[in-house]
């Protein structure tokens, strides 16, 4: 099993860290796109706040390596 990473406004991914996946808390859209480039190896799944997905773009989301999710708003 890969590495769990979740990313956006820290309230929204806190409670994350409660099932294991590690926080990458970034609130601007620039943070967001510096934590997606920097990804640690070994990532399995990124679960985003719908305003990191928003930051990312749709790029992201087509990924499938690592596989890509988005909170509900």
């Amino acid at each position: 099993m890969g590495t769990v990473v979740a990313v956006g406004e820290e309230t929204g991914v806190a409670g994350f860290a409660l099932a294991g996946a590690v926080l990458r808390p970034a609130a601007q859209a620039e943070e967001v796109r510096a934590v997606w480039r920097s990804l640690p190896a070994g990532t399995s799944l990124v679960i985003l706040t719908p305003a990191a997905a928003e930051a990312l773009g749709d790029e992201a989301l087509e990924c499938r390596d690592p596989l890509t999710v988005v909170m509900p708003p």
